[in-house]
Order: C-alpha cells, then sequence, then structure tokens
C-alpha cells in the first residue's frame, strides 16, 4: 500500500474554504429543493402548500436519521483519512453504508403503520390527508436513495473531496426542477399531479445523484474496496465500533431533526395561514443557514484529519481561531440573506393571501440575530464531534430540545395559542440556551489532545 509522509502544518482558512464551499452548493441545493417544491405548490394555494408542510414533517423524520448516522460515518471518515489507513477507510465506509440502509428499512416498515394514523390526526381536511398519503408513498424512494447517497457523501467529504457530492447535486437538482415543473402543472402532456408531482421530480433527481456518485466511486476508489482485512479485525467487529461511535452523534442529530419535525407536526394545527407560513420559511432557514453550518462542518473534518495526524494543541488552537473569525463572518452574510428573504416575501410568493405574507414579514428580526449564536454553536459542536467529545454535545442538543424547545412549542401553540413570531422566537432561543455549555467545554480544551480510537 502507497503511504504518505504525516504532516503537522496548520491547514489556512483557504484550505477550510475549499472545503466549506462545496459543502454549502451541496446543502443549498438539498435544501433548495424544498423551497422550490413549496414555491412551485405555492400557486395552487396554502392547501398544497400545507400538504407539502405536514409531509415534510413526517418524512424528514427518517431523513434526518440518515443524515445523523452519515454525518458520524463523515468524522470516521476524516479520521481515517488523517491517519493514512486504508483498511480504516473501507471500514468505516461500509460498516456506515451497513448501518443507513438497515435503519431506513426499519424506519420505512414503521412508515407504512404508522403514516395514517397521523396524517388522519393532524391533517386540516380530508383532501389535504388524502394527498399527503400520495407524496409519502412515492417520497419512500427519495428516503431509500438518500440512505446510499449521503454515506457516499460523508465519504468523499471525510476524504476532503466535497466538490463530488456537489456535482451530483449540480447534475440531480435540474433534473428535479424540470421533472417537478412539469408533474405539477401538467404541461407537454403529461398528468398534473399537483404536490405529488413534486415527490415525482424528487425521487427521479435522487436516483440519478446516488447512481452518480455510485459510479464515481467504483471508478476512482475501487481498489480501496479490495484492500484486504479490517480495522477490527473483522467486518462485524469493525461494525460494532462504528455504530459505537456512531450512535452518540446519531442521537445528537436524530434528535435535532425529530424535535424539529415533532414540532413541524405541532405547527400543523395553527391556522393555515399561520401554518403556511411557517412550511415557507424554515426551508429558507435550513438555505440560508447552511453557510455558517458547513463552515463549521469543514471545520470539524479538518479538526478530525489533524488530530488524526497528531497536530500539537497550539496548531490546533490557531487553526480554530481563524476558522471562528471567518465564522462570524458567515453569520452576518446568513443574516443578509434573510433580511432579503423576508423583504422581499410579497413578490416571491404575490399568490397568497397578504396575511401570510405579513406573517413571513415578521419573522425578520428574528432572523437578523439568529445566525450568530447558531453559527458559533456549530463550530463548537463539530470541533467537540471530531475531539471525540461526542456524549457530551448531545447532551446539549438533546436537553435544549427536549426540555425547552419541544413543550415550550407545544404550550405556546396548543395550550397558550400565541401568535406565532412567539413560536418562531424559541429557534433563537434554543441557541441562547445552548451557548453557555458549548463553548464552556471547547475552552476546556480536553478535544484538543484526543485521538482516534481504534
Amino acid at each position: 500500500m502507497t503511504t504518505f509522509p504525516l504532516t503537522r502544518d496548520v491547514p489556512s482558512t483557504r484550505a477550510v474554504f475549499n472545503l466549506a464551499w462545496p459543502l454549502t452548493l451541496k446543502a443549498i441545493m438539498l435544501h433548495g429543493i424544498v423551497v422550490i417544491d413549496a414555491w412551485l405548490v405555492s400557486s395552487l394555494g396554502e392547501q398544497a402548500v400545507a400538504v407539502l408542510g405536514l409531509s415534510a414533517s413526517i418524512a424528514g423524520l427518517l431523513l434526518g436519521l440518515i443524515v445523523a448516522f452519515s454525518n458520524a460515518t463523515q468524522i470516521r471518515i476524516a479520521q481515517a483519512f488523517g491517519s493514512n489507513d486504508r483498511v480504516f477507510l473501507k471500514s468505516a465506509l461500509l460498516a456506515g453504508l451497513t448501518i443507513n440502509v438497515s435503519v431506513i428499512l426499519v424506519g420505512l416498515t414503521v412508515l407504512a403503520f404508522a403514516a395514517g394514523p397521523a396524517i388522519d390526526a393532524l391533517a386540516h381536511d380530508a383532501w389535504i390527508a388524502e394527498q399527503a398519503r400520495r407524496y409519502l408513498s412515492v417520497f419512500a424512494v427519495v428516503i431509500l436513495a438518500e440512505a446510499v447517497g449521503q454515506c457516499l457523501t460523508g465519504f468523499f467529504n471525510g476524504c476532503g473531496e466535497t466538490r463530488l457530492p456537489a456535482l451530483s447535486y449540480a447534475v440531480a437538482v435540474p433534473i428535479n426542477i424540470a421533472a417537478s415543473v412539469i408533474l405539477i402543472h401538467g404541461h407537454f402532456g403529461a398528468p398534473a399531479l399537483g404536490v405529488v408531482g413534486a415527490a415525482l421530480g424528487s425521487a427521479l433527481a435522487s436516483l440519478v445523484q446516488v447512481g452518480f456518485l455510485a459510479v464515481v466511486l467504483l471508478v476512482t476508489r475501487g481498489d480501496l474496496l479490495r484492500a484486504p482485512g479490517w480495522r477490527n479485525g473483522t467486518f462485524a467487529a469493525s461494525l460494532r465500533r462504528h455504530l459505537v461511535f456512531a450512535l452518540p452523534i446519531a442521537a445528537t442529530f436524530a434528535s435535532a431533526t425529530i424535535a424539529l419535525h415533532v414540532c413541524g407536526l405541532i405547527y400543523a394545527t395553527l391556522q393555515v395561514n399561520q401554518f403556511a407560513a411557517m412550511t415557507i420559511i424554515m426551508p429558507w432557514v435550513q438555505v440560508a443557514g447552511t453557510i455558517g453550518m458547513c463552515w463549521a462542518q469543514a471545520t470539524g473534518i479538518m479538526v478530525g484529519q489533524m488530530l488524526g495526524r497528531q497536530t500539537p494543541p497550539e496548531q490546533l488552537e490557531t487553526f480554530l481561531a481563524a476558522s471562528w473569525r471567518v465564522a462570524l463572518l458567515a453569520s452576518a452574510l446568513v443574516a443578509t440573506f434573510y433580511a432579503g428573504v423576508c423583504l422581499a416575501s410579497p413578490w416571491i410568493y404575490a399568490d397568497l393571501s397578504s396575511e401570510t405574507r405579513a406573517t413571513l414579514l415578521s419573522f425578520l428580526p428574528i432572523l437578523l440575530v439568529l445566525p450568530f449564536p447558531k453559527g458559533s454553536n456549530a463550530i463548537c459542536g463539530n470541533t467537540l464531534r471530531a475531539g471525540g467529545d461526542t456524549v457530551y454535545v448531545m447532551h446539549i442538543f438533546i436537553w435544549s430540545q427536549w426540555l425547552f424547545r419541544v413543550p415550550a412549542t407545544a404550550i405556546m401553540v396548543l395550550w397558550l395559542e400565541l401568535p406565532v413570531i412567539w413560536v418562531f422566537s424559541l429557534l433563537l432561543l434554543e441557541e441562547l440556551v445552548k451557548f453557555p455549555p458549548f463553548h464552556l467545554r471547547v475552552l476546556k480544551g480536553k478535544w484538543k489532545t484526543a485521538a482516534p480510537e481504534p
């Protein structure tokens, strides 16, 4: 096997940028699919937007699990790549892929039995319930494709090849948009399927995207899959070790996603106009927020690789301080983007009612502040995970969500029936709750002396 000398050089912010911009582009295109679908179906009225919001809240639970385990695989891959261990790389990839597919097959089985009653309980009327069922039956293809695609994305990202996943979405997104437009509205002789047409467009795009990544992996890294041996002696042992490492990270992301979508299901009980406003703004929050989140993710990848190379603590501190300064600039850019979306909402969503558009504009003050604590928390979380402090990060997320945000959302919406602006403010308050424990842990510095576990 070819080996390379280990280096302890401190990566520059340009090196982080070279990792981060493809991550950002890919994430924007991924979340942009939901934004585009919401915009396309908004011309059908608030009820169609409500179908999309209800369906996305249910399907998002499984997609969150995929992202959770894939992020764990990505960190494991970064550690393996930093240590230049091909057997470690192969073991992490195949263990991660096995876990992803197994989790999603179980999840789809549960969804087949549980989705119907949830839709009936939350839908505003029978038409919304029936359309949501049809949407989810098609969207199951997207979920299964993403189980493979997100793991392959984590592999390439962990190896520093973030442009390949971004390129895969650059290929898939135009297909999604074109197919969705045609199938939603029935152009070129196709049937006008409404919201279900958006699901079909997403399914076609997901299959193209995962096919692209699989072909690239086999062509460029096929020899890696044939490397003899396993990280922990056998595949079963490597799978168990990967799962032990992944569970706290997966629990963190799964908790965040489940909390988000539980809140989304609670939002479904709001008035239709308020629910439509929340359905429209949340994908924008995710799209623009990826700028700061992907910078933090790239920082975590670099930290993982540096720890794999056993970089001295003082160099880790230098790197992290520089990365943190750029994160503040990214937060300012995100806040500016949010302002543009809110101020332009009367023109972007001209087909919706004036009440819905006014609600979107009322979110602006919160969106101007939100990116700063959120971006700084993300730097902390990704740094601590790369240093192996995954259980502590898990506790911060779980308790801030399930002891604060979710119950507060339920109280505000179901009991106090407060205006939707108060409900939306919980996004900012949750970040402020997480801020002290994250930053104190990073300042403590234990992560700087961590090394990849066997």
